[in-house]
């Protein structure tokens, strides 16, 4: 069995190179820690890496960037600039949603403009959205301003927010708030559905979320060039030049605990790492079910995993199409088709755990505006279709379901961009099996612990762990959540938490 020892006090692990993995890094590193990452993928980015297949780079988890001053500050506490690493695309329109009878809304930025897509499909509810509108930066405000990179690890810091919620109605759903809102259903589902993107169901997360629509609005949609891939190689190379390491194929099995405090970890080919301060960026579920399996746990026992709430899985279909850049010219780069059902397949997806037959699909198609993504003349695509977990009493057996549940998806996709199937010349599928066995996700869930009101803040895993001293955690399943800016905000959280380098050893001679 290999040992590494850091005899340095200023040692750090960080267990995962996924987005809020590389954040950590990047600010442990930023105050003055030795930081080793280790990841048990080929590439950096967790469910923000890529798969390069027959010419067609497949980005497959997160595709849009929003907030980028989230970017901005971490590069900034990094001495670094964001933009000189990574080149955004703004997106104009944002994403095409369309319904089976042929109507369409279309997102851009411009407040008129999206004033006049609501005049053209429902007139009576323009005074309605304008009002929405107004939640939505109140919801900001508190939500993201006030709340989304401020520790939540002591109760006091959710119950000091309860007025404002109160004030907010964050005890309605986002779906209640837009019903409150718009009277037409095509509206309720464009102004709804942006939780799905972090695992919610809107019939049951918080309306404070409807601060999507505020942020959107105000920092735009953006695409990074290269996908959100060239990100997560940007930030190895910033953690690379703080002289921290990144090991890929490194899978860790045991965060090591000694007298209450993490010590390192054990990776699966039994090589020991030292450390005082070890960062769990793997999900929150398997941090504490296996990766702290043989210490007793305080508040986050098997049990109480169990009784959470786990977001949707994901049925995504990645493939290329030969010689069709220049077709389907009304497909652009985000595009969501809707099945005749909302709220009746949201409780199929998040409530019964049962596959149906029709299925609203979000069609990504990075190669309009990135043409590295594909041979020349070619298209890459992906299709996401939310699905149920694995969790439920009778999960989906994905073995037999996958091809049939895939020739669904074609036949819904043919309605969008008819003809494509006999153009693919490579493809590969993500269930929620692939979920749990590639990203090591509870029940294959896509996104952690969905974002209800009470799995959010102090009720979430906390960023810094009850069960060992030493031992953070950041990424989806902590606080502030799911989605690329909380799982870079979690970082920032810790940066909160964890004093710099030189002031730890210091304290830790004044201890001894």
């Amino acid at each position: 069995m290999l040992t590494h020892e850091h005899t340095d006090s200023n040692a750090a692990i960080v267990i995962g190179a996924g987005l809020g993995g590389l954040a950590a890094a990047m600010r442990l590193g930023a105050k003055g820690y030795a930081v080793t990452v280790l990841d048990r993928l080929d590439l950096p980015g967790g469910r923000g890496s890529s798969v390069t297949q027959d010419g067609h780079r497949f980005d497959l988890g997160p595709t849009i960037i929003t907030v980028p001053q989230v970017y901005e500050n971490l590069w900034r506490a990094c001495g670094r600039d964001f933009h000189k690493d990574i080149s955004l695309r703004p997106m104009d329109p944002f994403y095409e949603v369309r319904w089976p009878d042929g109507s369409t809304f279309t997102a851009r930025q411009d407040t008129d403009a999206m004033l006049a897509e609501v005049a053209r499909l429902s007139p009576a509810d323009v005074a309605g959205y304008k009002r929405f509108l107004k939640d939505s930066e109140a919801c900001y405000k508190v939500g993201f301003e006030g709340m989304v990179a401020q520790p939540m690890n002591k109760i006091w810091e959710t119950i000091k927010v309860l007025p404002e919620f109160v004030r907010l109605r964050a005890d309605r759903s986002i779906l209640g708030l837009a019903k409150a809102r718009v009277k037409d259903a095509r509206l309720r589902m464009a102004l709804s559905f942006h939780p799905l993107f972090i695992g919610g169901d809107p019939r049951k997360v918080t309306s404070i979320y409807s601060l999507v629509a505020y942020l959107e609005k105000t920092y735009g949609v953006h695409y990074a060039m290269g996908g959100v891939q060239a990100i997560a190689n940007a930030m190895v190379k910033v953690i690379k030049g703080q002289g921290g390491t990144v090991v890929q194929n490194a899978e860790v099995d045991e965060v090591l605990i000694e007298n209450g405090a993490a010590k390192g970890v054990r990776l699966t080919d039994g090589t020991v790492i030292h450390a005082p301060l070890v960062v769990s960026n793997a999900d929150a579920g398997h941090t504490y079910q296996r990766l702290l399996r043989n210490h007793p746990r305080k508040r986050w026992t098997d049990a109480k995993l169990k009784s959470r709430r786990w977001s949707m899985g994901l049925f995504v279909w990645y493939f290329g199409t030969k010689g069709t850049a220049q077709m389907w010219p009304d497909v652009g780069h985000h595009t969501i088709t809707n099945a005749p059902r909302y709220e009746g397949l949201l409780r199929d997806i998040f409530i019964k755990g049962k596959l149906s037959d029709d299925m609203s699909l979000y069609i990504h198609r990075p190669s309009v505006t990135d043409p590295g993504v594909a041979p020349k003349g070619d298209d890459t695509f992906y299709v996401l279709s939310p699905v149920p977990h694995l969790g439920f009493d009778n999960p989906v057996d994905w073995a037999n379901e996958s091809a049939i549940y895939k020739a669904k998806v074609m036949a819904e996709v043919e309605k969008t961009i008819p003809g494509f199937a006999e153009r693919i010349s490579t493809e590969m599928i993500l269930t929620p099996e692939d979920f749990r066995d590639r990203y090591l996700s509870p029940n294959g869930s896509g996104f952690s612990i969905e974002p209800r009101i009470l799995q959010s803040a102090w009720f979430r895993p906390h960023n810094i762990s009850e069960e060992a001293r030493g031992l953070f955690l950041v990424g989806a399943g902590t606080h502030p959540g799911a989605g690329v800016p909380g799982v870079i905000s979690s970082a920032e959280v810790l940066a909160k938490l964890v004093p710099d380098a030189a002031a730890r050893v210091t304290m830790k001679v004044a201890a001894e």
